[in-house]
């Protein structure tokens, strides 16, 4: 598995550096660069470019090789906080009208969901 998502990654990584390459040959060699076909041209390119070069990027977040900025400053502030507190990516908790709860009804649900010995 690892040697096929290292296939696809690379097969990804030279399509989107082609893709860019094809948007840089559109700017240069276009006489009039700001018409309606060549900015289109050019964004298409840059689009499909995008759309390549996020599935490498993903799988290097996943695998903790691409460091993402104020990503660790962040969990050691919460670590310094005491941990206790919910995760603020944790969705909403919601009643049965679909309003949100208040925080103390949220940390006591969270205090129930924890495991007792």
């Amino acid at each position: 598995m690892k040697r096929e998502a290292k296939v696809l990654n690379i097969v990804c990584i030279i399509a989107a550096l082609g893709f860019v390459a094809l948007a840089v040959m559109n700017a240069l060699t276009s006489p009039s660069f700001l018409t309606t076909d060549n900015l289109f041209v050019t964004m298409v390119c840059m689009l499909m470019a995008l759309m390549f070069a996020v599935n490498p990027l993903l799988y290097l977040k996943d695998e903790g090789r691409l460091p993402i900025p104020f990503q660790k400053r962040k969990a050691l502030k919460e670590q310094a906080a005491g941990g206790t507190t919910l995760p603020q990516s944790a969705p909403p908790l919601l009643d049965a009208k679909g309003r949100a709860v208040p925080p103390d009804v949220r940390s006591m649900v969270a205090h129930m969901k924890q495991k007792q010995p």
